[in-house]
């Protein structure tokens, strides 16, 4: 993977097409020039946007940091399943890069199932994205829907948002040194944290406005 990703981030106009690149974010084809030599920071700090930014890693206490080392794991479509505490350096590349031949759809579920599995010993609260969920599916993982409910109780699922109330949820799970090793154990601790998860018929649905009280 980091070979096909330095190969297309070497010249401009390919790495435009592969990174799906702009005329201000072209400088970030560097970063994949750089792997072995940039500097490196734990996964949980890395990566910014509506997804990490609730949990404000960088100032957690050390507990609510421990926590997330030895729960959390991150689908990084450069590196594959990594830990939440694992060093890595800055990259770019998301689940839909195109990198000449090699397909990251059909490279990484052979790697990162098994590993994935080897790390659940209980419940697995599967977060990502379609996307990227298709880069290491885990078979029988608890997938919930992030629903807004309007003032009627209708459900609407959310799309761009879903992330920021998926960020508060595992910011909640480290701060509360969650102890969930079932379904029933993880409804439970979201009753008695004020967080809104149900099963549906068809799955099961998160409701965002009960995570509203968690920063951001």
């Amino acid at each position: 993977m980091i070979t096909a990703a330095r190969s297309v981030s070497s010249e401009e106009s390919s790495a435009r097409t592969a990174l799906k690149l702009g005329p201000k974010s072209i400088a970030e084809r560097f970063r994949n020039l750089e792997l072995e030599t940039s500097p490196t920071m734990p996964a949980i700090d890395r990566y910014t946007g509506v997804l990490y930014d609730p949990l404000g890693a960088p100032s957690a206490d050390d507990a609510t940091r421990r926590w997330w080392f030895d729960h959390v794991v991150v689908q990084s479509a450069m590196f594959g399943p990594i830990g939440a505490g694992d060093a890595i350096p800055a990259y770019r590349l998301s689940h839909d890069s195109r990198l000449g031949t090699l397909r990251l759809a059909a490279h990484w579920p052979a790697v990162s199932t098994p590993v994935l599995a080897a790390r659940s010993d209980g419940v697995v609260l599967d977060l990502r994205s379609e996307g990227y969920r298709q880069l290491g599916p885990v078979p029988g993982a608890l997938a919930p829907r992030v629903v807004s409910v309007d003032g009627s109780g209708r459900r609407k699922a959310l799309n761009h948002w879903n992330k920021t109330a998926k960020g508060r949820l595992v910011a909640l799970l480290g701060r509360t040194g969650a102890a969930v090793a079932s379904a029933e154990g993880l409804l439970s601790w979201a009753a008695e944290n004020g967080v809104v998860l149900e099963r549906t018929q068809d799955g099961w649905d998160l409701v965002a406005e009960s995570l509203e009280g968690v920063p951001a």
